[in-house]
């Protein structure tokens, strides 16, 4: 059940550049891997599932869609896989939202791609007349036509969580404890982020910070910002990030929240992220 959202005051200073926008300080931490979001509301996901969300809102945002129907994505891939890529299901489903080959969603290889699978789920939806008025469920039952239709309805409120943070309406809103034995190091990480970066948000004029392994994004506004804020720690246990800063925030690998960075100077023009070096 999804608790009451809690902002901190040790970030009501940024109201005065964020006006109506949702802040979230230091968020609390599961006790093992795993992440914690909080947008008027807390869900707690292992890592797979919040890089599988954070691709699924991405992808929703690279194909225009509205923040009603990531909602209605990321309650879809709770019910059928709990936002786990499955290798399998009932009879031929597949992947996070248990298509099926067999019904003409793709071949076994496509629908195993969560970025494939997300855009074959939005296509899909933004073929069903008057889908956003819907209710969440009706509207995943067009797509999905399942046996339980019913079911999606359950985590709506889930989904419409995941869908304030990751489409970058709260503040530190996902904060991600991923140990410090990262999978990948130095330029590979750093790689496969900018790979994934622009896989799910479209080709990104991304930099190389001199002081650091890693990559800056640039951002045209606060909530942009914070969209790639929150993917990066949401990808950061697959791809070696270390550290995510932006405005006066930082969420760091070590620590696994944000915190206000003392006598540091707000950006709000980039992203900045940190891999973990080499050896």
């Amino acid at each position: 059940m999804v608790a009451a959202g809690v902002a901190l005051a040790a970030v009501a200073a940024f109201g005065v550049y964020l006006g109506s926008r949702e802040i979230v300080g230091k968020l609390p931490l599961p006790t093992v891997q795993g992440c914690t979001v909080q947008a008027d509301g807390q869900v707690n996901l292992n890592p797979e599932q919040m890089a599988n969300a954070a691709t699924i809102a991405a992808i929703g945002v690279q194909r225009k869609m509205p923040e009603q129907a990531v909602v209605v994505a990321l309650a879809t891939a709770f019910q059928e896989s709990r936002l786990e890529n499955l290798a399998g299901g009932d009879r031929d489903s597949i992947g996070l939202f248990q298509q099926r080959p067999s019904q003409g969603w793709g071949t076994p290889e496509e629908i195993r791609d969560p970025r494939y699978a997300a855009k074959k789920f939005y296509a899909a939806l933004k073929k069903v007349k008057g889908w956003e008025a819907m209710r969440v469920t009706d509207a995943a039952q067009r797509v999905q036509r399942s046996a339980f239709p019913e079911a999606y309805e359950k985590w709506a409120d889930e989904s419409a969580v995941l869908t304030r943070a990751l489409l970058g309406n709260a503040t530190g809103a996902v904060a991600c404890t991923v140990g410090t034995e990262p999978l990948l190091r130095g330029a590979a990480a750093a790689a496969a982020l900018t790979d994934g970066l622009n896989l799910d948000w479209g080709k990104l004029q991304t930099t190389v910070p001199a002081e650091l392994t890693g990559l800056a994004v640039p951002a045209a506004n606060l909530q942009t910002g914070w969209r790639y804020a929150h993917w990066l720690v949401s990808h950061a246990r697959d791809n070696g990030v270390k550290r995510v800063s932006f405005e006066n925030l930082e969420w760091t690998a070590d620590d696994g929240s944000w915190t206000l960075v003392e006598n540091g100077s707000a950006n709000s023009a980039l992203v900045v992220a940190e891999v973990y070096a080499e050896g």
